[in-house]
């Protein structure tokens, strides 16, 4: 397949610093940063270290594609949190926010756990896809199309390019 780039490695760099800046200045307590696998793990990982105010991290793993380019709709929970939500504020970091369905669905998790709040920092945001209204606190970039690297797959493929790549798939 091939690919085009639409973000390249230091505007990644860039944009997670001064996210994890935004994030910062908010001085949010008891800050849990929840990554969603597989597809966050990266930015996740480079988001945390950019965060100056004490955090704790735990992942959960969603899905919704499986080895398809478009939702199937329904979510599945394959790896819960281990730590307790009771008391803390959640920042729910997502790869990419495209139906809205899995966000939702995750925040209504989170809070069903004890969250005292969920915010959600995405690092794309895929706007013209979504069928449920979300908010994204955070955002890294807007883009479309099928999108790979930076820890983003196509049927467990690409994760391991250090920039965003769209799919040409016709």
């Amino acid at each position: 397949m091939e690919k085009e780039l639409v973000i390249s490695r230091s505007d990644l760099a860039k944009r997670v610093m001064e996210l994890g800046r935004e994030i910062s200045s908010r001085q949010i307590e008891k800050l849990l940063v929840v990554g969603v696998l597989k597809g966050a793990f990266i930015f996740t990982a480079d988001l945390v270290r950019a965060i100056s105010i004490p955090i704790e991290v735990d992942f959960i793993r969603v899905a919704s594609y499986g080895s398809d380019t478009c939702s199937s709709a329904e979510i599945q929970l394959g790896k819960d949190l281990e730590t307790s939500l009771v008391g803390k504020n959640v920042l729910l970091i997502e790869d990419i926010v495209d139906t809205g369905k899995t966000l939702t669905w995750l925040k209504e998790h989170l809070r069903d756990r004890g969250a005292v709040s969920v915010r959600v920092c995405a690092l794309i945001d895929k706007r013209q896809r979504r069928q449920e209204e979300v908010e994204i606190d955070y955002c890294g970039f807007l883009q479309e199309g099928f999108l790979v690297g930076y820890g983003l797959d196509y049927a467990e493929r690409y994760r391991e390019l250090p920039e965003v790549y769209r799919l040409k798939t016709s």
